[in-house]
């Protein structure tokens, strides 16, 4: 598993590594890059972005809903300690 720091494609901030899992998305915009086929494998050949589009509960927590901007598939990411709850909750309005 693979927790590394990188620039975010969307946003264009930089994202330090989360250091209790591997770092799957930015928490500043929530978006993510499709990557992994597994967590944290970084095996994935598509490497569109993912792009965030609904939240759904997941036992104590939450899962951030995405879908690929280049390949259209779904995907779910845990959200991180640090996200920004503002864009969290946002998404939660969809709902």
């Amino acid at each position: 598993m693979k927790d590394e720091s990188f620039l975010c494609e969307n946003c264009k901030k930089f994202v330090n590594k989360l250091n209790y899992t591997a770092r799957d998305h930015c928490p500043y915009c929530l978006y993510s890059k499709h990557v992994d086929i597994n967590p944290g494998d970084r095996l994935n050949t598509c490497h569109g972005l993912l792009k965030p589009i609904d939240i759904e509960k997941y036992k104590d927590t939450y899962k951030i809903i995405y879908k690929c901007t280049k390949c259209h598939k779904s995907h779910k990411n845990i959200m991180a300690k640090d996200d920004n709850m503002d864009m969290i909750i946002e998404l939660s309005k969809k709902n």
